[in-house]
């Protein structure tokens, strides 16, 4: 009878992470926490020192609980990509590109796709753009949040876009307008 049953196909062993990375909350959002748990104990503190102090640890640990679970994590292992609660298998894995400063700024904003799956955070400015594959699915690409997006690129094969200002010329180059010295003008 034991000979007849299917073999459970999923590895009994998780695969090697190559990039593993979670998008921790800004230093200064801890100090909002902060701020608003002694927000809630000042507002208890009317009924009793006891209650303020209560509401107050109350709110802080709430609030604490939200921003760690929250948080999400970026994971890349030799079988797939993990954005959050999305995941992907490598196979459906186009194109990935990292973008920093105004580049990441046009990926998040002018240049965003409406359709594609985002996982981003304010307070980290680089950006990488994963490109998904996959005929039945209806995202062209993920974008995500990253503090090194270097590294993620190199997990996943791809390269970062090197954003340079061109240098506004003072000379302005007259030698491409037309010449009407002659003083002919065609009709």
């Amino acid at each position: 009878m034991l000979e007849d049953m299917a073999e459970n196909p999923s590895p009994t062993h998780s695969s090697p992470t190559t990039y593993r990375e979670k998008l921790w909350p800004a230093w200064w959002i801890w100090v909002v926490t902060l701020g608003l748990g002694g927000t809630a104990a000042v507002a208890f503190m009317p009924i009793g020192i006891r209650w303020g102090v209560v509401a107050g640890v109350i709110a802080l640990a709430l609030i604490t609980f939200a921003l760690v679970m929250s948080t999400p994590t970026i994971e890349v292992d030799e079988h797939g990509v993990r954005v959050g609660r999305a995941s992907i298998e490598r196979e459906f894995v186009g194109e990935v590109t990292g973008y920093r400063g105004a580049a990441a700024y046009h990926q998040r904003g002018p240049g965003l796709n409406g359709i594609a799956f985002m996982c981003l955070r304010g307070w980290i400015d680089p950006v990488v753009r994963i490109e998904i594959t996959d005929e039945r699915d209806a995202t062209p690409y993920w974008i995500t949040s990253t503090r090194r997006p270097e590294e993620l690129t190199a997990a996943l094969g791809g390269l970062m876009i090197q954003y340079r200002e061109e240098p506004e010329s003072k000379d302005t180059d007259t030698s491409a307008a037309p010449d009407n010295s002659t003083g002919a003008e065609s009709a």
